[in-house]
């Protein structure tokens, strides 16, 4: 067994979706016709469907039953006699019950039970065969015939495969009872008003024939249920299908949330992604429109007061990160993080986690508990992750309330921020706090209102800052009794800080998208959770199709007469669909002419142009049908001959064209049997008024079978798929205008001889059979065309059905895209993919260990200077303003080709942090293996970008100097080793790096001069190989690494055909030691 996408509706083998099966061996007629969904509830529900789906279908039938009766009725009026009344009485009732049943079923008045509902197609097949026999057997009980009804019954026959909704093994059996019953008791009564045995054979010949007519419409039926079978088995599927959609929809939209709102308040949140799908389309405009760029790029900044701002950082974290594997780290990284999460879940707000530092920012508008509980818990967290971690980790917590600017700078890996001086004096009082202790500002303290008892904090002794600004701070004492209820909580958002904040602090989150269905997190058990998940989705399939049924998807959207859409682009899109039962249509053509052939032969064997019409019709046919099917299967026709059929099914008025072609080509080959047919001639016997036929010929017996053969013409025409009602129409008006001049004209002679040989002594009361049999084609013509019309509207309906699909999967689609743009803006894409590519378990986290990575901290130290929260600039947002265009710049640098293999961590405030190498190839821990064979230079190239990068970063800063008319200067620092790299945290999202490479590179730019970069002498000894020019600056301190020797890179030689050749970096004053 083989599985294949659900999205192809037309299925060889098997078709799965979510453990939807449908069946359909390719072996065998009924095989195929028995295909069936699996599992057994979801063939219940197509049933279900196919009930209601049919329901229109079967007031058809009840309105065929009534034009019938109608006909009978109107066909006795006509030439009324006293022995008629028993059939008009009939006839009548017949009527009266055709249209009260109608009328109850359509109005859902009948009872609604499962039993009635199951009985209501075999009581509506019952009432017809009911109509027929009566009519049969009242009708024309004095003068019965071997050809009396039979195209009533064969034209029911097939309407019950069209309109009843039972499977085909009832229908054929329902159909050979009903033609069965009629052909024994016509051979019955017909042979009990022969005289003698002599026209036994040709009794025995002309119910032959009638076997050949109903085996005709049995076969046509077959066909019909096959591709109607087809037709409603592909748009249930759809119906399937969308619900998918929806229900992929839905999930997209959940993760885009979660993921959005794990990060960013949701008003930033949204207007961010209103403000991408702007610029994609302002994008669009001006490259049709070849319009200059705005001039400045999109910032979404926002004030806020009456904040309280806490900082708190992990205590000897880089001892920690460089004793611990990846994975150890970030588990315990998690593990704390994770807590922290949870408090916030109020209304506090996680801005960012630097590293080993968390960010909170709490709006005290809503309750200072908030805060209160805050500052409790924080303590209790670490205490709890100390305990199960096993390791001394302890927290320096600072405090402080003001206000903030919060809002997203740059372009890539958003991240929401905050800036301001009281940013800054939060930051502070974290670092002038101590280990263990909750450090708070007199602001904070104000807002607390003795909630907590407090002891004098002396930040300043600890501090230059905070005793140069004069902030009186104050230590918390932890309440001896602390509610447990304190370390339990959820949902928080990310962020980051503020101006001046230290760059060796390295932020991390964690963020787990959920695909699985709930009913899988109820039930582990696989098998449960499939059948659990199995009826959720019938249940929402069965919603799903009961909401389509009520909605009047046509209505205002149709011309009233031609059925065609009001919207021209819908017609001409509905015009263009391929209809892969077109085939079949054009094989019952081929059939049918089969049949009608054996007709004839039994009627007339000896008429030459019987098989030289079927020979001649045959032919044509089959070139008809296979041009329509080399579309279908072209593996096993040439390419010349699949484009043209392709093309036939493009092209409306070549399908018409064909159409007409095929029915015509029927048409003309009965009536070129009939016409061949020459009436005999009439003499007299021994001068008496009797007459006796001379040369009497076999067809001129039976004429009423060649009318037979033409309403066989008309069901091939209704079986046309892919083509309008009213061409359906013209097609029909053609048999039926062909057959009723045969008839009334050519004919006239042969059925007034037929009517004087048969109905001699009725006449007068009995309408001639050649007006009777045009007017039977042309009630049948009438039934099959409102049912052709009905088709039509049905098919249109599914097809916008189909267009709602589409158009939900282009929603899909478009989600998807924005939420891998917002995914890949805030981690790198092999991260990404660890996350949306599978199915993730909450314990699974993501690490990577990376032996050999370039880290760069590039910062604007007079940047701070620049900034101010003064009215004239908007209280500091003008100033943001100009930051979001420096970092937008320093992002678009990256989707410079040279620029690939680097990563963009994140800002801190003013800095800038990047990395290089960060790749799955350049993983230690087993995730990629790096190639040994690389020469150094190869091995390193990343590195050289990285540096490249810092130059182009130099001269993108210098070009935006000159424009905005500011003196911003970059300081950077350099560094290459092993790094820590992972996703951690309980929900938020943020991908970071750790280690001692990060820790010195943070202090290469902080112990660097303004418009250098400074680098390590590791660094010096593999960039000098590059070209890079250095200028050595000596042994300088570092904190808690010692004296490191140090060089300042100034450029780069001309000749290394770099991209930036002549950078050379401004003459700076430098201490040389």
């Amino acid at each position: 067994m083989k599985n294949m996408d659900f999205t192809n509706p037309e299925f060889t083998n098997v078709s799965i979706t979510r453990g939807v099966t449908l069946l359909q061996p390719s072996r065998g007629l009924l095989q195929t016709i028995r295909a069936a969904f699996t599992p057994d509830s979801l063939e219940r529900l197509y049933q279900s469907y196919l009930r209601r789906r049919k329901q229109q279908n079967m007031l058809m039938l009840m309105t065929f039953a009534a034009l019938f009766n109608s006909f009978v009725v109107v066909m006795c009026a006509v030439v009324y006699a006293k022995h008629k009344r028993a059939m008009v009485v009939v006839a009548v009732v017949g009527l009266a019950a055709d249209l009260v049943f109608h009328e109850l079923y359509r109005r859902q008045k009948l009872p609604e039970s499962a039993v009635w509902r199951g009985a209501v197609p075999y009581v509506l097949w019952l009432m017809v065969t009911v109509h027929v026999l009566c009519y049969t057997g009242l009708n024309f009980q004095h003068v019965s015939q071997a050809s009396d009804s039979v195209g009533w019954q064969a034209f029911f026959s097939f309407s019950a495969f069209l309109t009843l909704p039972l499977n085909l093994a009832a229908l054929l059996l329902l159909s050979g009872l009903s033609c069965g019953i009629h052909v024994l008791l016509l051979g019955l009564t017909v042979a009990q008003r022969f005289e003698d045995n002599a026209q036994g054979p040709m009794l025995v010949r002309q119910l032959a024939a009638n076997v050949m007519l109903y085996l005709c419409a049995a076969s046509v039926g077959v066909m019909s249920y096959y591709m109607s079978d087809r037709k409603y088995r592909t748009a249930f599927l759809e119906a399937h299908q969308s619900l998918e959609v929806k229900l992929t929809l839905e999930e997209q939209s959940a993760q885009q949330e979660e993921l959005l709102l794990s990060i960013l308040p949701k008003h930033i949140a949204d207007e961010m992604l209103q403000g991408l799908k702007n610029q994609a389309n302002e994008n669009q405009v001006q490259q049709q429109q070849e319009q200059q760029p705005q001039q400045f790029n999109t910032m979404y900044m926002y004030r806020h007061e009456h904040v309280s701002i806490l900082f708190a950082d992990i205590v000897g974290f880089t001892q920690l990160s460089s004793s611990c594997s990846a994975q150890e780290l970030v588990k315990l990284l998690n593990e704390l993080f994770a807590r922290f999460d949870k408090l916030a879940e109020v209304s506090s707000r996680r801005w960012r986690r630097p590293g080993d530092v968390t960010d909170d920012v709490t709006s005290l508008s809503s309750s200072h508990n908030v805060l209160c509980s805050t500052l409790c818990s924080f303590h209790c967290c670490v205490s709890y992750v100390r305990e199960k971690t096993k390791t001394e980790v302890d927290m320096r917590v600072g405090v402080h309330t003001g206000t903030v600017l919060g809002g997203v700078l740059g372009q890539k890996r958003w991240q929401f921020d905050v800036w301001s001086t009281d940013v800054t004096v939060a930051n502070k009082m974290e670092s002038g706090g101590i280990p263990g202790r909750v450090h708070i500002s007199q602001s904070t303290k104000e807002c607390l209102h003795g909630e907590f008892k407090l002891e004098p904090g002396n930040g300043g002794e600890r501090c230059e800052y905070l005793l140069e600004k004069g902030i009186k701070t104050y230590l918390v004492l932890v309440p001896e009794n602390k509610p447990a209820t304190l370390c339990q909580g959820v949902i928080w958002m990310n962020g980051s800080h503020s101006v001046g904040v230290p760059n060796d602090l390295a932020g991390n989150a964690y963020y787990q998208l959920r695909f699985s269905s709930p009913a899988c997190l109820l039930f582990p058990n696989p098998q449960r959770c499939r059948l659990v998940g199995e009826q959720v989705i019938n249940m929402r399939l069965q919603r799903e199709l009961l909401e389509r049924e009520t909605q009047q998807i046509l209505k205002n959207r149709l011309h009233p007469v031609s059925l065609r859409f009001v919207d021209g682009k819908l017609e001409a899109r509905y015009s263009s669909e391929k209809e892969k039962r077109s085939g079949a249509a054009f094989c019952c053509c081929a059939i049918v002419l089969l049949f009608i052939t054996a007709v004839e032969v039994f009627i007339d064997p000896l008429l030459v142009a019987n098989y030289v019409s079927l020979a001649i019709g045959e032919v044509l046919l089959l070139i008809l049908t296979v041009c329509s099917l080399a579309a279908i299967f072209p593996r096993f026709f040439s390419k010349k001959l699949v484009s043209f059929s392709l093309w036939i099914d493009r092209t409306r008025w070549a399908r018409n064209a064909w159409a007409m072609a095929a029915i015509f080509v029927l048409t003309m080959a009965v009536i070129a049997v009939m016409l061949s047919c020459v009436p005999p001639h009439l003499r007299l016997i021994n001068g008496t008024s009797d007459v006796a036929l001379d040369a009497l010929g076999e067809c001129a017996e039976n004429p009423k079978h060649y009318s037979f053969m033409a309403v066989m013409s008309l069901m091939a025409a209704a079986m046309l798929v892919q083509v309008s009602h009213l061409i359906k129409l013209s097609l029909m008006l053609l048999v039926v205008t062909a057959t009723g001049a045969v008839n009334i004209h050519s004919w006239r002679g042969i059925y007034d001889l037929y009517d004087f040989m048969h109905f001699a002594s009725y006449r007068a009361s009995m309408v001639p059979s050649k007006y009777l049999m045009t007017t039977m084609t042309i009630v049948m013509m009438i039934s099959l065309y409102l049912f052709g019309r009905h088709l039509e509207r049905q098919s249109r309906e599914l097809f916008l059905w189909k267009v709602g699909v589409h158009d939900q999967k282009e929603k899909v689609l478009e989600m998807r895209r924005w939420n891998e743009a917002l995914v890949t803006n805030m981690l790198p894409e092999h991260v990404a993919k660890h996350f949306l590519g599978t199915k993730k378990r909450d314990e699974e986290l993501y690490s990577q260990s990376y032996e050999e990575v370039g880290v760069m901290f590039a910062s604007i130290p007079n940047f701070s200077d620049f900034y101010t929260e003064e009215s004239i600039n908007n209280g500091g947002i003008e100033c943001l303003r100009i930051l979001n265009e420096i970092i937008s710049d320093f992002d678009s640098l990256l989707d410079r080709d040279e620029f690939r293999n680097i990563t963009k961590i994140k800002t801190i405030g003013s800095t800038y942090m990047a990395a290089s190498g960060l790749t799955p190839k350049s993983s230690s821990n087993g995730h990629g293996g790096r190639h040994k064979e690389q020469t150094l230079l190869e091995h390193w190239q990343h590195l050289a970008d990285l540096a490249d990068f810092a130059l182009a970063m130099i001269v993108t800063l210098n070009s935006l100097n000159k424009q905005s008319f500011n003196n911003f200067m970059l300081r950077i620092g350099l560094n290459k080793g092993a790094v820590l790299a992972g996703v951690i945290g309980a929900r938020k999202p943020h991908y970071d790096i750790w280690g001692n490479t990060v820790n010195v590179a943070s202090r290469m730019e902080s112990t660097g001069v303004m418009g250098n970069i400074q680098v390590v002498e590791d660094c010096f000894d593999i960039l000098k190989f590059y070209g890079f020019r250095f200028v050595r600056r000596g042994p300088i301190l570092v904190k808690g690494k010692g004296e490191l020797l140090t060089y300042f890179m100034k450029g780069k030689e001309k000749n290394t055909g770099d991209v930036h050749p002549q950078t050379t970096l401004p003459h700076q004053a430098v201490h040389v030691f």
